[in-house]
């Protein structure tokens, strides 16, 4: 068993009836390797946004993510499949820190006609990270703060897919025996058959998004 340590980022939209849009993918492999768990492949693709195609300063400022990479990027589906020959045909968990990551690639995968069965044995490190770390009183504990907690220091860029998918393996090769990882299904989730909200954790709080997440998931906040 593997596990894939990932995370995406998207286009900053400003207007409600827009939705953001997946540009990168970045992921980490982290296996046993000699007796002990390490990061033993990395992966990244920038993705061709479809609906609005030319990245808005906002998108460029918050991701530092330019037009120019864009420039030959895979779409959505080529990226998929790209992501997926890397992770290989060994069994894995597809781990992320938050919630948002999952609702948005069953979205995408729904907006293409692109089978999402390959978004299995999904599990939210992110909360299980914050029932454990956080006291008595569940928090949400964001990436920055956990990074803080166990006394790593943050490695590359913020909001680049790659460098917090790396971040998080730290967290989660470090922390390993305090996650109980669940294997499931996609259409074990309730947003598989329900409408896809984007909703931002704590560190994404002035996302257009949270709002609306906060009335339809109250779990969000």
């Amino acid at each position: 068993m593997i596990y894939i340590i990932y995370d995406l980022e998207f286009t900053v939209v400003r207007k409600q009836q827009h939705l953001a849009e997946i540009i990168e993918i970045g992921a980490v492999k982290v296996a046993e390797v000699n007796g002990s768990l390490q990061i033993a492949d990395k992966f990244q693709t920038f993705v061709r946004p479809s609906g609005n195609p030319v990245l808005t300063r906002h998108t460029t400022e918050f991701t530092g993510i330019r037009q120019e990479d864009m420039a030959g990027a895979p779409d959505f589906r080529e990226a998929v499949e790209l992501w997926t020959q890397w992770i290989g045909n060994e069994d894995y968990y597809l781990c992320a820190w938050g919630s948002d990551d999952k609702y948005q690639l069953i979205r995408h995968c729904r907006e293409v006609k692109l089978d999402p069965d390959w978004i299995k044995n999904h599990n939210n490190l992110q909360r299980q990270y914050s029932k454990k770390a956080g006291g008595e009183v569940y928090q949400q504990i964001g990436l920055k703060r956990a990074l803080e907690m166990e006394g790593i220091a943050f490695e590359g860029s913020h909001h680049r897919a790659l460098d917090d998918a790396y971040n998080t393996a730290l967290v989660f090769v470090k922390r390993f025996e305090d996650f109980e990882l669940q294997t499931n299904a996609p259409e074990d989730d309730y947003t598989y058959s329900s409408e896809v909200v984007y909703s931002s954790g704590e560190e994404e709080a002035s996302s257009p998004f949270q709002a609306l997440a906060k009335l339809l998931r109250p779990d969000a906040s």
